[in-house]
C-alpha cells in the first residue's frame, strides 16, 4: 500500500521522458501483475526457467550464420527444439537422441514416429518405473 501511494504521488510529479519517469510508468503499467504475484504465492517470482531454456538459442545464434543453407538452418533448429523438449520432459538429451536414432529406422507409421517424441518416451519410462517392483 505504501509503494502504491508513493507511486501515485511520484507519477504525477515526474517528467515522463526522464529515466525515473519511464521507470515509474513501467511500474504503474505492471502494477496488476505485481499485485497478482503478491496475492498468489504460487506465481513464480521470475522467469528464469524460461530464460535458461532459450539461452542455448541465444548463444547459438551466431553459429547459425554458418549453417550454409536454409535446409541446414532448419535442421539445426529442429535438432535444438528436440533437445530442449527432451530436457523439458526430464530426459537426458544424449541418451534420448541415441534411443531415437536407434528406433527411428524401424518406424513404420506416423504413430511409431510420434511414440518417439520426448513427452511420449518420458511418459513411457515413468510408467515402466512405476510398475517395476
Amino acid at each position: 500500500d505504501k509503494l502504491k501511494s508513493w507511486l501515485n504521488k511520484t507519477l504525477q510529479h515526474t517528467p515522463p521522458k526522464m529515466a525515473l519517469g519511464k521507470a515509474i510508468q513501467y511500474l504503474h503499467n505492471q502494477w496488476e501483475r505485481l499485485v497478482g504475484y503478491l496475492e498468489d504465492g504460487t506465481y513464480p517470482i521470475d522467469n528464469n526457467p524460461a530464460e535458461n531454456a532459450i539461452r542455448p538459442f541465444v548463444i547459438g545464434r551466431k553459429n547459425w550464420l554458418f549453417a550454409n543453407s536454409q535446409s541446414g538452418a532448419k535442421a539445426s533448429a529442429n535438432l535444438y527444439s528436440l533437445i530442449e523438449t527432451a530436457k523439458a520432459n526430464g530426459l537426458e538429451p544424449f541418451s534420448y537422441l541415441q534411443r531415437v536414432f536407434t528406433l527411428l529406422p524401424n518406424a513404420q507409421s506416423l504413430a511409431d514416429i510420434e511414440a518417439l517424441l520426448p513427452w511420449q518416451l518420458a511418459h513411457h519410462d515413468n510408467h515402466l518405473a512405476s510398475t517395476e517392483v
